[in-house]
């Protein structure tokens, strides 16, 4: 009915990792009815710290079988049984990835003794099998070999079923329980607190640092899908190992989750998220007062923490636009840095430019038409509300693009009018924007049109 197995291995995670021992004990539920142990030829080094760990040298395992040469045993051993081990996934990703390249498709209910020890013996400060077996009195011999290791989880699994009152093991072979999907060290609690609703989860590592951020229709459906199917990569098991708590943040929309979620990728900049965090390379036009009192207006790249009068993706495009202001405003070329030549400018021959590069027109006269320049620019762009459902019947969601810049989002109550800009910035937070979040809510007003609602610029 159970086989109950401990493996060792030359690292942590079944893609590059190989078995150097395996050792599997069969149980009728009440006493060993058989057992299988043996070394494995790995094909590659051990490595030296793993040897220490185990004791098991490249030495020992020259002469002892390659995992092919037992892998039809191995899968008749383990077929149709209930798969056991402290820390099952790790052992069964292993011999299930060892398996399938030997032409073998393990299929096995699973149970995990950490997890089954949490809750049958809860309040113990450690579910290591070192810890537990101290704790509750098994002995181990040849500790971190297979065999010594599963004979000691073999004597766990017998007090963890004579001590399951709550029917803690029967609820882990249910079916349609998720609870052996689960990383190691996350509790079922935190899965079934999470809400069916949109919004934004956390994953916390052991210190309670964020390490993961995503945004989800459904915060819960989308969660639980992390934890699904067996994969054996490295980043994979390390991702799950991290995982000890979640937390989540419910947002009205499911575009309310993106736009926050790359907000807090931003913020936190979490371990595991790729995407999103790269630098972009993004332009816009500055503006400041030289030491002769005239305005200049300059491309630069854009900076954090800066925020340009007007924001553009490329070089090439702001360039464009910059000489198309100076034609109409009558701007110089030299104090726009167009023209870096010490040569006469240009502006002055085809009457773009009034003199003030040769200080023959005053800064207030030419500052006044770069003011006017930038207004231009930004009355050109959109200003409009989204307005959506919210978290409860009770409000609607909010989000607030400002003269073609994201100001921000929230919640505002039903019975509020909307029509006051001003006022209704009270309810919202304000919040740094990206090109990730400004494509998006253009992308959005370009395919929703007619559910904007326009505001003054």
């Amino acid at each position: 009915m159970y086989a109950i197995v401990d493996i060792e291995t030359t690292g942590g995670h079944a893609s590059a990792g190989k078995i150097t021992e395996v050792a599997i004990f069969l149980h009728d539920g009440m006493q060993i009815t058989g057992r299988y142990e043996t070394l494995v030829n790995p094909g590659i080094p051990i490595p030296r710290y793993i040897q220490a760990l185990t004791g098991i040298t490249d030495e020992m395992v020259e002469s002892a079988p390659q995992f092919e040469d037992i892998a039809e045993h191995v899968f008749n051993l383990l077929q149709g049984q209930i798969f056991i081990a402290h820390n099952v996934n790790f052992d069964y990703s292993f011999l299930r990835h060892e398996l399938g390249h030997c032409g073998y498709k393990l299929q096995a209910k699973k149970l995990c003794t950490v997890r089954l020890s949490r809750k049958v013996f809860p309040g113990f400060p450690s579910y290591s099998l070192g810890n537990l077996c101290r704790q509750l009195n098994i002995g181990i011999v040849n500790r971190h070999r297979a065999s010594g290791d599963a004979s000691a989880t073999v004597r766990l699994f017998e007090l963890l079923l004579a001590a399951d009152k709550m029917g803690a093991i029967a609820q882990a072979l249910n079916a349609r329980s998720k609870d052996k999907w689960l990383p190691l060290h996350l509790s079922q609690d935190y899965v079934d607190d999470l809400p069916a609703t949109p919004g934004v989860y956390y994953f916390h590592n052991e210190k309670g640092k964020v390490v993961y951020v995503g945004k989800a229709r459904n915060i819960r459906k989308r969660v639980t899908s992390h934890f699904t199917g067996n994969s054996a990569g490295r980043q994979r098991q390390e991702f799950l190992r991290n995982i000890h708590s979640i937390t989540f943040e419910k947002t009205g929309t499911e575009l309310m989750a993106f736009i926050l979620e790359s907000i807090e990728i931003r913020r936190l900049w979490p371990q595991y998220n790729n995407a999103q965090k790269r630098i972009e390379s993004k332009f816009g036009f500055y503006t400041f007062e030289d030491q002769q009192g005239y305005l200049r207006l300059a491309i630069e790249k854009r900076r954090k923490y800066t925020t340009p009068v007007f924001a553009f993706n490329l070089l090439a495009e702001g360039h464009s636009l910059l000489r198309q202001l100076i034609r109409e405003f009558k701007l110089c070329p030299k104090l726009c840095f167009l023209q870096t030549s010490p040569d006469p400018c240009t502006g002055l021959a085809d009457k773009t430019c009034k003199g003030a590069c040769e200080k023959k027109e005053k800064p207030d006269k030419y500052n006044q038409r770069v003011l006017e320049a930038i207004g231009h620019l930004q009355s050109q762009q959109p200003s409009f509300l989204i307005l959506d459902a919210g978290r409860q019947a009770t409000e609607q969601s909010c989000i607030l693009m400002e003269k073609g810049k994201f100001y921000g989002m929230g919640y505002v109550p039903r019975d509020v009018a909307v029509s006051d800009t001003a006022m209704l910035k009270d309810w919202l937070t304000q919040y740094p924007e990206n090109e990730f979040i400004l494509n998006l809510l253009r992308t959005y007003a370009n395919n929703n049109a007619g559910r904007l609602v326009q505001v003054p610029a």
